[in-house]
């Protein structure tokens, strides 16, 4: 290993790590508020920089890359019509949220609903964290690590043992990051490595097509652009992994539970100090999504070009960046990506701690008449986070052994909790006599319905599409409830706001801006931009 590598590795996660401690050095968090979201102090730039970064996990650099570097560009449809979804979020979920005081995204089930629906969809959540998330991101970045660093070659250990070995290294670190230092110390970090995020993408696609036209940038990028143009494709076809149709259907439903209703990623805009700084910062992650590609998929473009015949096609994106990069910038993106892995576990583990304390254990203790201290409620949320780190740590090497691909896993598996919670979730804000009970019934049935057409029986139709129809029928359901059996009071929301819900004026404009660009990129990407026949 070049000590050059490591030097900049490690300069770069330190100053991330010292920024984030000079910060918070004498920030008091001795309460669930404070610790889990910061004291509702966080400005614009740390909610843009933390949604961004916590999206931006080695999970999405190794998944997107493999993907375009075995199909094509039509998995940067998930990235692009993101922006859509994260301004739906910013215009109408958020003011919600913060008009009735809300910590997590649940709560708003039980003010809409009942205490019981809320602790249901609390139980939803975990197990996708328990299941998907944590173990995915220490799996992920495991592997970019390996691959940029060589740990098994330098070691001279098997490659299983390596993903294990840095497993458990990110995972301890995560734990200890989350536990002693809370949601602000978190998101401080993110400011820090977005700075490093944006500068490592712009020297991959430099080095990459430098190294791609023998020392001509122009010629690596005619290089790209000329051969192998059906990779260029953003448009997916009806018989392609993402047909263009899901962006429509599926996709759309995912992006906006996942950017709105995903407490990992919502939690950062929840703990703004206004309703204009969190629609501001969810604008600033926007326009971190639209310079995504350069990091998520133009790389599994290059690697298209540079190795043809990859046994381990999840290996693109770290074999390229040790292949093209001068050890000083190797190092630079290593640290990016570790940042961003511990950022997107920091976020699931605060989460996970948030539900856990406020939404199960709070209540639970209550109803049992113990006493729920603030001080009891902390100690014993951090202990449970422990417990879900050492978990995550034993199970998550054994991903690699998933039939279907890295990506194809992460997507399958997250659909189980996203779109029932999204479904109950909306059929509560636009209704106002649907009762608890059409909650309840809806999302066992939606879940119980997916599960059999995933692993029961073949219904033809892409999962996407099958998560869009299950969405309208379980709608239909809960209000064909509500006609039936409707509340005796038409519901209300309640106004408990803890911050000003004044609007960010200036929206619409930048609104906008925003999707026009958006449109552009899939035009770039399609058969009318560079993906066209000559």
């Amino acid at each position: 290993m070049s000590p050059t590598i490591l030097l900049s590795f490690l300069f770069v996660t330190v100053v991330a790590a010292g920024v984030s401690f000079y910060a918070t050095r004498k920030k008091k968090q001795q309460t669930p508020v404070s610790f889990y979201l910061g004291n509702r102090s966080l400005g614009f730039w740390m909610i843009g920089s933390s949604m961004f970064l916590t999206n931006m996990s080695a999970n999405q650099f190794i998944g997107e890359n493999e993907f375009v570097y075995t199909t094509n560009m039509s998995v940067m449809a998930w990235g692009m019509s993101s922006v859509l979804a994260m301004l739906v979020v910013a215009e109408f979920l958020m003011p919600m949220y913060l008009r009735i005081g809300a910590v997590t995204t649940p709560d708003f089930l039980a003010k809409r609903f009942d205490a019981q629906t809320q602790r249901i969809v609390s139980v939803v959540f975990l197990l996708g964290y328990f299941v998907n998330l944590i173990p995915t991101v220490l799996y992920g970045c495991a592997v970019a690590v390996n691959g940029i660093f060589h740990i098994d070659q330098w070691l001279g250990i098997s490659y299983f043992s390596a993903i294990r070995l840095i497993v458990l290294l990110v995972g301890t670190i995560g734990c200890l990051y989350n536990v002693l230092g809370g949601l602000r110390a978190i998101t401080i970090t993110d400011v820090v490595q977005g700075v490093g995020m944006l500068i490592g993408g712009a020297m991959i696609v430099y080095y990459g097509f430098r190294y791609l036209g023998d020392g001509d940038i122009w010629h690596g990028v005619e290089t790209l652009t000329l051969s192998h143009r059906e990779h260029l494709n953003a448009i997916g076809g009806p018989g392609d992994v993402l047909p263009f149709g899901t962006i429509f259907t599926g996709m759309l439903l995912i992006n906006i539970y996942y950017w709105g209703m995903e407490q990992y990623i919502v939690q950062e805009a929840l703990a703004s100090k206004n309703l204009k700084e969190s629609q501001k910062g969810i604008a600033l992650a926007c326009v971190g999504k639209l310079f995504a590609p350069l990091l998520l998929n133009v790389p599994g473009l290059i690697a298209v070009h540079l190795y043809p015949n990859l046994e381990n096609t999840a290996t693109a994106f770290p074999r390229l960046v040790s292949d093209i990069l001068p050890p000083v910038f190797i190092g630079l993106v290593a640290a990016v990506v570790f940042g961003g892995a511990l950022s997107t576990f920091n976020a699931g583990l605060n989460s996970t701690g948030t539900l856990f304390t406020m939404n199960l254990y709070k209540p639970w203790l209550e109803r049992n008449g113990e006493p729920a201290d603030e001080r009891r409620l902390l100690r014993d949320g951090k202990i449970m986070q422990t417990g879900v780190t050492i978990v995550a740590i034993i199970f998550s090497p054994y991903i690699m052994y998933f039939d279907g691909g890295f990506y194809n896993y992460l997507q399958k598996v997250s659909s189980f909790f996203s779109v029932p919670v999204f479904t109950i979730m909306v059929v509560g804000l636009l209704t106002k006599r649907v009762p608890p009970l059409a909650a309840k019934i809806g999302i066992i049935f939606f879940v119980t319905v997916y599960t059999a057409t995933q692993f029961l029986f073949d219904t033809g139709l892409h999962y996407l599409h099958v998560l869009a129809i299950l969405f309208v029928a379980v709608s239909a359901m809960m209000l064909l409830i509500g006609r039936l059996r409707p509340l005796n009071k038409v519901y209300t929301l309640p106004r408990q706001a803890t911050v000003n819900i004044v609007p960010w004026r200036n929206r619409y404009l930048y609104y906008g801006f925003l999707l026009i660009i958006m449109v552009g990129m899939f035009i770039l990407f399609s058969p009318a931009g560079i993906a066209g026949k000559q």
